[in-house]
């Protein structure tokens, strides 16, 4: 997954643009797929890509690999403007609400999915419907990629928190979880629960928002403004956090790269962290144990996005590549288990239910995260590798390391509603 800067800086690779191996294949159809991921990631879709080009030789299939962030979001608009898009791309489903109502994209045809086994009744509801704009369907999950729990197994024993199967327990409400983290402290000789955010575009939101979720509170977000949020519930999170990320229990200042590093050399007990990290960890940590984000508040959520496929606008479309398409985007769906395998969650049901995803491990342990999934808000300017996510990820060091939690609201009120009241450039 290439959400955080976690496998960027563990040798990911990521920066270079240009067309993927084994291109081609059929005479038939061509379908261009434009997508973002590298490395281990890259791996996994040349080994769907073959999957498909064995069961549909007659599709001929182009991939090319592009930057991420905002070069590839830039780069996917600017070709569907000028009609010069691929037949089919990868799009973050939280970036959707910035294409799909700019006309930047085409509907998805259902009957035709249908066709080719795939159809609305296989995805989780949520992470569907969030791919529907003014009644029409836009995007088809491919994952969710939820953060999660990492933890060492025996670390987390000896610290009383594994339940007589050996799954974690008793981090269900804040008094609990503090009480976790400190009890791995103890019990590991070093940090408790740690979480790297510093320096970080995203890792300061993703957290905030996913327990700001967890309390149910509201944000909106219209354009024009004004913002409204709950800033005693906004409060709640970042006090909630400083106690967590204290400065002497946990670190309060450590970056994504440090974290990361830290509990692969058995530093800390339990990382908090996406489940992109899990083939380097696999790696690095012998007893690896993974579980859902506990339910610390008053509601399940687990901060997640979902790798998606879309339909670039074209500028004068020729229906057997828009067929062809619909036929590739479905065979990559039907060949997910391979991207379950690198850790992230199939959105196609009959993958994640099946006996081969359910005999993975720890992917099994955490997949119910994907059952209830917390993305951004539905505004256009959220979303994965987005400027937004950079602004309000900031009120999370004032909580820890500044001014404190008022301050942290106060700043984080103030990147709200200076992005509410910007106007949408692409006049959605």
């Amino acid at each position: 997954m290439l959400l955080g800067a976690g496998a960027l800086a563990l040798g990911s690779a990521l920066g270079a643009s240009g067309c993927a191996p084994g291109s081609g294949g059929g005479d038939g159809p061509e379908v261009r797929f434009w997508s973002l991921f590298q490395g281990g990631d890259g791996a996994r879709v040349e080994t769907m890509l073959d999957a498909v080009r064995e069961q549909a030789p007659h599709l001929s299939v182009t991939p090319s690999t592009l930057a991420w962030g905002p070069p590839y979001y830039t780069k996917l608009a600017v070709a569907s403007v000028g009609g010069r898009a691929p037949e089919t791309a990868v799009l973050h489903l939280s970036r959707l609400p910035g294409y799909a109502p700019g006309g930047l994209l085409e509907p998805f045809d259902l009957d035709l999915l249908a066709e080719f086994g795939v159809t609305p009744e296989d995805f989780v509801p949520d992470l569907w419907e969030r791919g529907i704009h003014d009644g029409a369907t836009y995007a088809i999950p491919l994952d969710t990629h939820p953060v999660i729990m990492f933890y060492d197994t025996e670390v987390a024993d000896r610290a009383g928190l594994l339940d007589g199967d050996g799954r974690l327990t008793g981090m269900d409400s804040p008094e609990g979880f503090l009480a976790a983290s400190r009890a791995l402290a103890e019990a590991g000789g070093g940090s408790g629960i740690t979480y790297g955010h510093v320096n970080d575009d995203s890792q300061g939101w993703r957290l905030f928002w996913m327990l700001y979720n967890q309390l149910g509170a509201p944000l909106d977000l219209p354009e024009g403004g004004p913002m409204e949020f709950d800033r005693d519930a906004a409060l709640r999170v970042y006090g909630f956090l400083a106690e967590l990320l204290d400065g002497q229990t946990s670190e309060a200042n450590m970056t994504y790269r440090t974290a990361l590093a830290a509990f692969a050399a058995g530093r800390s007990g339990m990382l908090i962290c996406g489940e992109w990290e899990l083939p380097y960890l696999l790696d690095h940590v012998e007893n690896l144990g993974a579980a859902p984000f506990p339910t610390v508040f008053d509601h399940p959520g687990s901060y997640a996005d979902s790798h998606a496929f879309v339909l670039p606008r074209q500028g004068d479309p020729d229906p057997e590549r828009v067929r062809a398409a619909h036929e590739f985007v479905a065979l990559m769906v039907r060949n997910s288990l391979t991207w379950g395998e690198a850790g992230h969650i199939p959105a196609y049901s009959p993958i994640a239910e099946s006996p081969e995803y359910q005999a993975l491990s720890p992917q099994s342990d955490y997949a119910s995260a994907g059952e209830t999934p917390v993305l951004d808000p539905e505004v256009w300017f959220a979303g994965a590798g987005s400027q937004f996510h950079t602004d309000v990820s900031e009120a999370l060091r004032t909580a820890l390391t500044g001014s404190g939690p008022e301050a942290a609201v106060d700043e984080l009120a103030g990147a709200l509603e200076s992005w509410a009241t910007r106007t949408n450039p692409g006049g959605a």
